[in-house]
């Protein structure tokens, strides 16, 4: 934290512009080794940028961010110039060669900005999941999470906590009071329970998980049922192999796709039979009970009978059998896959964060499951002392939500999924 640093802040050259960000305490000495003076507050100001030996090294712009009201909490500065590979490793090397300046280590501004308290962690692994966000929904959920959505959730808890608290405290503090301070905790109970009833509600939401991995449709049913044609032709390609051979499938297919915007994890399975004698064949047949047992949304290719509780019975090969009994699906002539891909979509958006919902990640989730158990403790406990116990430990699950304790160990894991230049 004592260091100046810098990296390259925007894509890598060549590119029509390159931005260089520089922080820390000697960011205006080095603006104005550069630049010949410091600029304006926070004001773009054209100069030309020149090394120590005075040549030029190219003209662009300079904006100058004094600390502590920065995106890092320091001083900040900001180079804007060409972006071709000479131009960047130019600039890069002169800003090397001053005293006390370095390059920045993977998502140290951004690691900065947390620790100066410009940000809390739960902004931070938003703005990850910005960077790597591949779908609109994605870039929703990472925007909100980032945008400090649930800090402000925390914020709420933590104001109501402290405040039950008090009034516990209170009436401890003057239990001995001749009796003035008999009830004054009541008020408390009925916040408590409010608490948790909010933190309930945010955890029954659909997880973050699902955006990232996608909801998981899993093919099922008997050999030569057709599953494998129709995974590939969902999946886009020829992913799984096809053949009139009974058992072809012998492990489980995985493809990851993007349809309408919603992220799917397709689950091409083995046939299930209860006649397997071959040991790989069994084995497969084992993991394709397990893809069942983890599937979001099951399309059922084979008897009704046989379905699986909550599975879409699909009736493929409907250009051979048009009166099997389910949604009539046919590769061959595409009947009925507009149906099924809208049937998909439609169980998969109900199961995903509703655009600019605030979604929990399984960290989140796990920390407010312990808030929710201690508050629950709280709420029912017969004595005082244990209300104001568990209430101080709900308290202290919160600052490790946001960061504020207890998370040391995984602060280097995250911060080290960002790029240099952030």
């Amino acid at each position: 934290m004592t260091d100046t640093i810098f990296a390259l802040s925007s894509g890598l050259p060549p590119a029509g512009l390159a931005v260089v960000r520089v922080s820390g305490a000697l960011a205006g000495a080095a603006l104005t080794a550069l630049a010949g003076r410091l600029p304006v507050p926070r004001r773009a100001s054209v100069c030309r940028f020149r090394d120590a030996k005075g040549e030029s090294l190219d003209d662009g712009l300079a904006l100058w961010f004094p600390g502590p009201a920065t995106a890092t909490g320091e001083d900040l500065a900001e180079l804007h110039l060409h972006g071709g590979r000479a131009v960047v490793a130019a600039v890069l090397a002169a800003l090397g060669g001053m005293a006390g300046l370095r390059i920045a280590e993977a998502g140290e501004f951004t690691r900065r900005a947390f620790e100066n308290g410009r940000i809390d962690l739960a902004e931070a692994e938003g703005l990850a999941d910005l960077l790597s966000a591949e779908t609109e929904s994605q870039r929703r959920a990472a925007l909100v999470l980032a945008e400090g959505g649930l800090g402000r959730h925390v914020s709420g808890w933590q104001a109501g906590l402290l405040q039950a608290s008090a009034l516990v405290e209170a009436e401890l503090d003057l239990s001995d009071e001749d009796d003035v301070g008999e009830g004054v905790a009541a008020p408390a109970l009925a916040q408590i329970g409010a608490l948790l009833a909010s933190i309930r509600a945010l955890l029954a939401a659909p997880p973050a998980e699902r955006l990232k991995d996608g909801v998981r449709v899993v093919l099922a049913g008997p050999p030569n049922a057709g599953k494998s044609s129709l995974f590939n032709v969902l999946s886009g390609r020829d992913a799984a192999i096809v053949t009139e051979i009974a058992g072809t499938t012998r492990d489980r297919i995985e493809a990851p796709v993007v349809m309408d915007g919603v992220p799917l994890l397709l689950i091409d399975t083995a046939g299930l039979r209860d006649d397997a004698t071959d040991a790989v064949e069994v084995l497969g047949i084992a993991r394709s009970e397990d893809a069942l047992a983890e599937a979001d949304i099951i399309l059922w290719l084979g008897a009704a009978d046989d379905a699986p509780v909550g599975a879409f019975l699909i009736a493929a090969k409907a250009d051979l059998d048009a009166h099997r009994p389910g949604l009539p699906v046919s590769v061959k002539s595409g009947e009925g896959m507009a149906a099924l891909r809208a049937l998909i979509l439609e169980s998969a958006r109900a199961l995903l964060p509703a655009p600019g919902a605030l979604a929990l990640n399984a960290r989140h989730r796990a920390i407010l499951a312990e808030v929710a158990d201690d508050l629950s403790e709280a709420e029912a406990a017969p004595d005082l002392l244990v209300t104001a116990e568990h209430l101080r430990r709900a308290r202290a699950a919160l600052d490790r939500l946001t960061g504020k304790a207890g998370v040391e160990d995984m602060l280097d894991a995250l911060f080290g999924t960002f790029c240099v230049g952030k």
